[in-house]
């Protein structure tokens, strides 16, 4: 049975997060620690005792996922036939299957949450949870609120059938909202964030990602990772660096990433990191293939 292996992106963050693991084992503990070292400031701290409004600043939140799954999984002997993380687990994946060290990806994580969280302070923008519409009508939509409005709304996550994020202007935002309740959708809801992620808003954290990149050494994985840009599997380090890249500004395409996993014969779905959203997203997007989590 074929096992792939996913990491959870922002959003998955809650406060205590990784506190009994750190408190019962040695190997989660170490990594931890150093991340601590390896940051110069408490990360700890934040995950553990909050406050719940600074873990939510994309600037701690990004390394502490990443650090809470990658702890998790380093405890695992896991041997994962294929990999893929949503958004800000794309660095994960990338640590599990041994394309990148630990170390480095821990601060470019850093750094990409520090430049995404400065991009949301200079293009102001927000996102939208959309329940209950299908893909293309979404899109329409956007399309119809961007032109309404001159201000950019677009599809980010293509979470699973039926569940999309969007993502903008503030005020494009509110008019695909307006437009889609107006179309009959079960959901639509502003969400509490600080930028408009995967959308061109993002244009100031791709330029100084870009840059940090260029210097991250990237080796062959062990096994393939499924790419959030292309929802396509690959095992080239420098396919791999422009994926990264090209996700700050594009869509997060994991319905498509679960569905061609499945297609080249995953059976088996392992969440690794805090919360299960990952989980509910497998169990609504494929039938017939086991389930499960290590939070």
């Amino acid at each position: 049975m074929s096992s792939a292996y996913l990491f959870p992106g922002q959003g998955a963050q809650s406060v205590g997060m990784g506190k009994k693991h750190y408190e019962q084992d040695e190997i989660f503990a170490s990594y931890v620690d150093q991340a601590n070292d390896i940051l110069g400031f408490d990360l700890k701290e934040i995950m553990f005792e909050g406050p719940k409004e600074k873990l939510k600043q994309t600037e701690y939140t990004q390394p502490a996922i990443f650090l809470h799954s990658v702890a998790l999984y380093k405890k695992l002997d896991a041997n994962p036939d294929m990999v893929a993380g949503h958004s800000l687990g794309e660095f994960s994946a990338l640590v599990a299957c041994g394309a990148v060290d630990f170390e480095d990806a821990l601060k470019i994580v850093r750094r990409r949450g520090e430049l995404m969280q400065q991009a949301g302070e200079e293009n102001p923008g927000t996102m939208a949870a959309v329940i209950g519409m299908d893909d293309d009508i979404v899109e329409r939509i956007c399309a119809e609120a961007t032109e309404q409005t001159g201000k950019e709304v677009v599809a980010a996550n293509y979470n699973c059938p039926g569940q999309l994020v969007i993502s903008g202007d503030a005020d494009a935002i509110q008019k695909a909202v307006d437009l889609l309740k107006e179309e009959g959708c079960r959901l639509a809801k502003v969400l509490e964030v600080s930028g408009a992620f995967h959308s061109s808003l993002m244009q100031p954290a791709f330029d100084g990602l870009q840059r940090s990149l260029e210097d991250l050494d990237i080796s062959e994985p062990e096994c393939p990772i499924y790419s959030n840009y292309t929802a396509e599997p690959t095992t080239d380090p420098e396919e791999i660096r422009s994926n990264l890249l090209n996700q700050l500004l594009n869509p997060v395409r994991w319905t498509q990433t679960l569905e061609n996993m499945n297609k080249n014969g995953a059976e088996s779905f392992i969440e690794v990191g805090p919360g299960k959203v990952l989980q509910g997203l497998v169990k609504r997007t494929l039938d017939d293939v086991k389930i499960s989590g290590l939070q």
